[in-house]
């Protein structure tokens, strides 16, 4: 009988500390028997629990650059990044790309200690490829178990396949969201003659997805703090999966397969063109969180302060942010690794982080989806047709929606004022030229004349900085998902099925009140009625508001890709703001033209090895 590894003491809860201790060095490895493997919860738990390993943290799985956005949304000039790749249309070099999150750290110096679940380093475990087929091996090998398990109880025996159902889905959604339409393998590859399914179309794998969601729905917990085998982690169990998380991702594979470009019929890719009935399923599948959030179970932040707590103010420096609003995310690890995420989108020299090299927010993505204080945006502000525009060229800083300041560092933004501060460090200074502007191939000042603070802690108005160290009391992390998030492909998929006012039978909200709890919380006027009559201008409102709202979380690729837009010319640019100390002229200036083709650049190539697996595996198109 063969033999599986699995690390006991992970039952204790350890998995989901960020800790500076090595992520699994106090774990002992057994080689037990697939008897002894499931032959009670404690080593059937143990099992599982690498699973959760197996998910990537997109934010600290980078090596040490932490090049973790892949869209329109940052820039940065190493030509050795992931993003550098994308830029210039080189996809198929992600497949061996030593410093991105979709594949494993293959650097010499650390051997084979890389690619394994026992590192704290996140960049040292599998990436989303390695890790998503790893896991869904091990999900296969729990399922097929399931007549070992004699000596669980029946709710033990419930949370058990939950999780490994939950996981077969998830792990197969990591593949399709880069890779797109994948062999959706229910079985253990054994290597005796094992056939592995051909892939269908996208639609059939998510359909395939979501049977899985569904099961692991029925069999998972609401909280396992209330359940009798939860109470040896009492405490500890906010990462572990729920009953609400499994909806909350049978919503999103759902709306992924109706999105776009997964819709596009013989080639024909319409923006606004969704597949309207598996929207409709994304929808009721939403509504079952988002009915848990209503008794009590999750809640939005209510205020951008609140925000704080999301993002990275924790109650102690190694528990969970996230507070309300969590719902999924990858384990913890080291420290060290949340602090280099958390300062990646400001000046090394103002943080003093080693190891830290900025992306800095470009001014394409601010000025087309950051709009102005009256809630609509820059371009539609201007055009006059919805009042006296608020926007001033000769003043862009001015009047722009509350968010911007909250998440966006600008030209003369204070960073602290203790004494001990060096003058040329007590202010943002951004303009062409400045102190904190980049000059030649220097990676560390801002490249595009802004940085970016959302994850940075700043506490009384006062920056964490090499002078103000308050970063190691807080633990900035980004969430695989988070109930804001919920609430907006909920309305993205109720939209595009049946409209911005439409109420579907399933939850009590339309997509139009969902923008607007939005930007009841940011403190901007609800959505202009004449937008929201119209099918597409709501719709362009709609993904303008995630795209504020999800700003810098490693959603943005993804959504330009299944949107189907990211090869028109407005997606392809990236900018920098040019402006004097003075701000007497503002420009804009073009620091990349991205290359991506339709369909060829919308998915990453297989690995010509992984089309000879069998006869009739497809490369993607255009490779």
């Amino acid at each position: 009988m063969k033999n599986y590894k699995v690390k006991i003491v992970l039952i204790l809860g350890l998995m989901f500390s960020f800790s500076c201790e090595d992520y699994l060095d106090k774990a002992p490895e057994s080689d037990l028997d697939q008897t002894d493997v499931f032959k009670n919860f404690d080593n059937a738990q143990g099992f599982i629990e690498e699973m959760y390993a197996l998910v990537v943290d997109y934010g600290t799985s980078a090596h040490t650059f932490q090049d973790y956005l892949y869209g329109d949304d940052a820039h940065g000039n190493r030509t050795w990044k992931a993003s550098y790749l994308i830029d210039n249309g080189d996809l198929n070099g992600l497949n061996s790309a030593n410093y991105s999150y979709l594949t494993p750290w293959k650097g010499a110096a650390y051997g084979t200690a890389n690619n394994n679940t026992n590192q704290a380093n996140a960049s040292r475990r599998p990436g989303v490829w390695d890790g998503s087929l790893k896991g869904i091996r091990n999900a296969n090998i729990a399922i097929s178990n399931v007549e070992l398990m004699v000596n669980l109880t029946q709710e033990e025996k419930d949370v058990i396949l939950g999780q490994a159902y939950f996981f077969r889905a998830y792990f197969h959604n990591e593949i399709m969201k880069f890779w797109g339409r994948f062999p959706y393998i229910k079985e253990v590859i054994t290597g005796d003659g094992f056939t592995i399914p051909r892939p269908l179309t996208y639609k059939d794998c998510a359909l395939e997805a979501n049977e899985d969601y569904k099961k692991a729905i029925e069999l998972l917990p609401v909280d396992w703090d209330d359940m009798l085998y939860g109470q040896k982690t009492l405490g500890e169990n906010m990462g572990r999966l729920t009953k609400g998380a499994a909806y909350a991702f049978q919503g999103k594979n759902l709306l992924l397969a109706a999105s776009p470009l997964m819709h596009a019929n013989n080639g024909s890719l319409n923006t606004y063109e969704y597949d309207t009935e598996l929207c409709n399923m994304a929808v009721d599948a939403f509504a079952g969180i988002l009915k848990l959030a209503d008794q009590g179970r999750y809640g939005l932040a209510t205020n951008l302060d609140d925000y704080e707590e999301v993002f990275w103010r924790t109650p102690a420096p190694n528990m969970w942010p996230g507070s309300t609003e969590f719902v999924f995310s990858a384990p913890g690890g080291r420290s060290v690794s949340a602090e280099i995420f958390m300062t990646s989108g400001m000046d090394r020299d103002i943080h003093g982080r080693s190891g830290s090299e900025i992306s800095s927010p470009t001014h394409n993505f601010i000025h087309n989806n950051f709009g102005m204080a009256n809630g609509l945006s820059i371009e539609d502000d201007m055009s006059g047709k919805y009042g006296t525009p608020l926007y001033d060229p000769n003043n862009p800083f001015e009047n722009r929606d509350p968010r911007f300041y909250k998440w966006i560092v600008i030209d003369g933004e204070v960073f602290g004022t203790k004494a001990t501060i060096p003058a040329k460090h007590r202010k943002a200074q951004l303009f062409t030229g400045g102190e904190h502007r980049s000059s030649g191939s220097d990676n560390q000042p801002s490249t595009t004349g802004y940085m970016r603070k959302k994850f940075y802690p700043v506490v009384n108005g006062e920056f964490h900085s090499k002078w103000n160290r308050i970063i190691n009391k807080y633990m900035g992390v980004r969430l695989h998902m988070r109930l804001t998030d919920v609430y907006l492909m909920y309305a993205e998929a109720l939209h595009a099925a049946k409209g911005a006012t439409a109420t579907p039978a399933s939850y009590s909200l339309t997509a139009e009140n969902v923008v607007n709890i939005m930007r009841d919380r940011a403190g901007i006027p609800h959505v202009n009625s004449s937008i929201v009559s119209d099918k597409n201008k709501f719709m362009d409102e709609l993904r303008r508001e995630r795209s504020v709202e999800l700003s810098f979380e490693a959603h943005r690729w993804v959504d330009l890709r299944r949107w189907g837009i990211a090869h028109e010319e407005k997606y392809r640019r990236k900018t920098s703001f040019e402006f004097p100390k003075d701000h007497s002229s503002y420009t804009e200036k073009l620091l990349v033209e991205r290359v991506c083709e339709y369909p060829k650049h919308y998915w990453i190539p297989f690995e010509a090895k992984q089309t000879q697996i069998y006869e009739g595996f497809p490369q993607n198109p255009g490779w």
